[in-house]
């Protein structure tokens, strides 16, 4: 395209290094705008064309913003609440207006992606994905051999059977689980099906992404590396090229 941004400019705001170190990028046939190999003094309109770099999808569109939050207990996954208590977007300070990605439980703590990027965000929490998410479960009691092979196995809910989940004991008490769906409280539910309640409850891991130096209640922003490795734990670049005109 005649107008739009100068394809080098694109990739240093996107944090890929300085406007020449992206020169190379591109003179080494490195970067590719809509599947075809870039040139040098190509323009590009970042928040419609797909932008790879070594064949993954670059977050090139502007005034995209991804934060990573350690959620505390007792505040809520939504955008307002009517009954005065925190919300998630209260402790995240961004300059656009955000969304978190998918929701914790109140009483639920752990890690939660904040963004504006709505591609990335639908494909984060759409059950295809199969994202792990690791948790940190709190139990009433210590669980037998026989009750974490059945929430390896999977347990019968009210919705239906668990997939198979990661399960395994880290103390008395206390369950690393690892599950790649998205239901309503399922960590709790599946516990409590297996005779163990939940007394606490803490994400540790969304996909690639973790952060055990965050501490409850901080907030962060991904850094380029990682907002790569969730567009590719999603293929987000295979899922948008596949929509595009052949």
């Amino acid at each position: 395209m005649d107008d739009g941004e100068r394809l080098q400019k694109t990739l240093a705001r996107a944090g890929f290094g300085s406007r020449r170190a992206c020169e190379i990028l591109i003179s080494e046939g490195r970067v590719t705008i809509d599947g075809r190999v870039a040139e040098l003094g190509n323009r590009v309109d970042p928040d419609v064309q797909v932008i790879c770099v070594d064949g993954s999808l670059a977050p090139t569109a502007q005034n995209t913003v991804y934060f990573l939050l350690n959620k505390p207990d007792g505040v809520v996954t939504t955008a307002s609440d009517p009954h005065g208590r925190t919300t998630v977007l209260e402790l995240v300070e961004s300059p656009v207006r955000i969304f978190p990605v998918g929701r914790l439980d109140m009483n639920t703590e752990g890690l939660l992606i904040l963004t504006n990027d709505g591609r990335l965000a639908h494909l984060l929490t759409h059950p295809s994905s199969g994202i792990p998410k690791e948790y940190l479960a709190r139990v009433e009691g210590d669980p037998s051999p026989a009750a974490i092979r059945r929430l390896r196995d999977g347990v019968e809910l009210d919705d239906g059977l668990t997939s198979p989940a990661q399960v395994s004991r880290v103390s008395e008490g206390l369950l690393r689980i690892v599950i790649h769906e998205g239901r309503n409280r399922q960590v709790r539910r599946m516990c409590a099906a297996v005779g163990h309640d939940v007394t606490r409850l803490v994400r540790t891991r969304i996909g690639p992404i973790q952060d055990a130096t965050l501490s409850p209640g901080s907030s962060r922003q991904l850094s380029l590396a990682e907002v790569r490795r969730l567009m590719e734990a999603v293929g987000m670049s295979e899922a948008i090229a596949s929509t595009m005109p052949t």
